[in-house]
Formats: C-alpha cells, sequence, structure tokens
C-alpha cells in the first residue's frame, strides 16, 4: 500500500492520458494554475537529453510554470526501461506528496504509465542466447519478419506495435518462447490487479479527423523549429543512427533524409504517417482500461475542473 505521511491513506495522482498530439501537455499545464500539481512525465522518449524537438517536451519556460519530472534523465546511449521509469516515478510520487502536492502523471506510453500504477508484469527475464538467435532471424529474413512473427504467437501485441519497434518485438517473442503465454495475455491479468494508488485517469480522445490534422501540423512546426537540425547534431555529437533512440519516429525519419535514403518531402510524409499510425496504436492500448474518463480537453475543461475538484476534495 503506498501511503502518505507513514499512513495507511493510499497516495492519490493524477492521470493524464491519451495518443500523440491531443493536448495532454496544454491541459496539464492548465491545470496547474487551478491546482498545486507537478508533473510526472510518463513519455518513453522525454527521458532522454539532447532530444527536445522530437520528443514534443515541454519547453524551459513551461517548465518554469510548473515542476516536471522524468525528464532528461538519460543520454539517448543509456538504456532506459520501465522498471526505471517505475523506481524513479514512484519516488517522485512519494517526493510530490510530502511537498502537499499532486502528482500528476502525463504522457502517451501506456506501458509506463500501467507499471506505475500496477508495477511491472509478471513475466520470464532476459534471454540473451534467444535474442541473439532472433536477431539473426531478422538478418535472414528482412525488416518486419520479427513481426510478421510476433503476428503469429501474440496478434494482439503484435497490432499494438509498429514492424520496426524491435526492441518491444523481441521481448514479445522472448517472453512467449520462454514460457508459452502471449505477452498480451500476461498484460491483460495484470491490467487486474488493483493499484495501490487512489486514481483519477482522464483520457484525451479528439475525433479522429482533428487529431489527424494535429500530428501533420505538429509535423510541420517540429521542422521549423529544427528537428532535421537536432538530428544532425545527435549524430555530429557521436551518437549511433542505431541507438533506440534515435530508430523512434521522427528522428528514423530525419537519419533516412540526412544519409541520403529519402528526400526531405518524403521524409516529413513518413513521419506524419508514422505518427498517425502510432496515435491509432496508443488508442488500442488506453481503450483496453475501463477506468478511464474520455474527454475532449479544449471543449470540455471546466468538466475536467470539476472532476479533479471533486477528487481531491473526497480523499
Amino acid at each position: 500500500m503506498a501511503t502518505v505521511f507513514g499512513t495507511e491513506q493510499p497516495l492519490s495522482l493524477l492521470v493524464i492520458c491519451g495518443p500523440t498530439a491531443s493536448g495532454k501537455t496544454a491541459l496539464a499545464l492548465q491545470l496547474a494554475e487551478h491546482f498545486p500539481v507537478e508533473i510526472v512525465s510518463a513519455d518513453s522518449r522525454q527521458v532522454y537529453r539532447q532530444m527536445d524537438i522530437g520528443t514534443a517536451k515541454a519547453t524551459v519556460e513551461e517548465r518554469a510554470r510548473v515542476p516536471h519530472h522524468l525528464v532528461d534523465v538519460v543520454d539517448p546511449d543509456q538504456d532506459f526501461t520501465a522498471a526505471d521509469f517505475v523506481q524513479l516515478g514512484r519516488t517522485a510520487l512519494e517526493e510530490i506528496t510530502a511537498r502537499n502536492h499532486l502528482p500528476l502523471v502525463a504522457g502517451g506510453t501506456g506501458l509506463y504509465i500501467e507499471a506505475l500504477l500496477r508495477g511491472l508484469v509478471d513475466a520470464p527475464g532476459a534471454d540473451p542466447a534467444l535474442r541473439q538467435e532472433l536477431a539473426r532471424w531478422e538478418e535472414q529474413h528482412g525488416p518486419d519478419s520479427l513481426h510478421r512473427r510476433l503476428q503469429t504467437v501474440d496478434p494482439v501485441m503484435a497490432a499494438r506495435l509498429a514492424p520496426r519497434d524491435r526492441v518491444r518485438i523481441v521481448r514479445a517473442l522472448e517472453v512467449f518462447y520462454q514460457c508459452g503465454q502471449p505477452l498480451s495475455e500476461l498484460q491483460s491479468r495484470h491490467a487486474k490487479v488493483r493499484s495501490p494508488f487512489r486514481v483519477i485517469t482522464i483520457g484525451l480522445a479528439p475525433q479522429r479527423e482533428l487529431l489527424y490534422e494535429r500530428i501533420d501540423r505538429r509535423v510541420e512546426v517540429m521542422m521549423a523549429a529544427g528537428l532535421l537540425a537536432e538530428t544532425e547534431l545527435l549524430l555530429a555529437r557521436g551518437y549511433s543512427a542505431d541507438l533506440k533512440a534515435l530508430q523512434t519516429i521522427g528522428y528514423r525519419e530525419c537519419v533516412n533524409h540526412l544519409t541520403g535514403q529519402m528526400s526531405l518531402e518524403e521524409a516529413v510524409s513518413l513521419i506524419q504517417r508514422n505518427t498517425r499510425r502510432y496515435a491509432k496504436r496508443q488508442m488500442t492500448w488506453f481503450k483496453r482500461n475501463n477506468q478511464i474518463i474520455w474527454l475532449d480537453s479544449l471543449r470540455e475543461f471546466a468538466k475536467v475542473l470539476k472532476l479533479i475538484d471533486h477528487f481531491t476534495m473526497s480523499q
């Protein structure tokens, strides 16, 4: 049981989730004007230093308005896992609560949010030999071959993951071949585990057409803000293009342009398309949780305020 000030009272927190470009950061900053919150970022890429534009981090000015946690934690070539997030995140929750502030967890990485609230899924550990075997398979059968293989043993997880999300695809295959159970099934059972926290979760779900328009516009804004130059600087500093951090949406396409594999126009179009697909996978993940209160933050901010006010007053 998470406790407050040594009592058995559950630690209370607010979660804002939803797909990329749905307005999570804007809503969190708006709420900071009404409640004494501190923001805990639940974004698997915002943990990386030097990757600001492509990860849509809150600006320096925005972070000065309200404390942010779990942003700029490691360098791009350092490993950072869900277990690391849980450890650092739960410490942040306790420290924020000790300051009599309300932790506000905001982000689109569903795995991180779920692990923070309920702990990690009880699954087999890493198997280096099996991972090497899977790597050899991919070399022999080409890109996307591991994703196709995952479709045969865990189609639910395959639908959630991009074909090039190699790290998570390998992990899902690794779990299945070690214990004979799909990782998606283990996660589904784990999602029913009672959280030790007192939580209100608000999901942002703009209409799909509007969300896709926002995504396309955001990519254009990122490019104008210098995403290509940011990627070029990371490579100039010696970071390998093969790093997990640089194989994520936005950076991967910029790398392909910088290495002459595609035009800038093609890169921008691919970033937009891949981000839209990612948003769809995010919604698939979050829709599994029937505890999420789905709203449109732009049109229903007054309702959000009432929900949180009732939540804070009733603890």
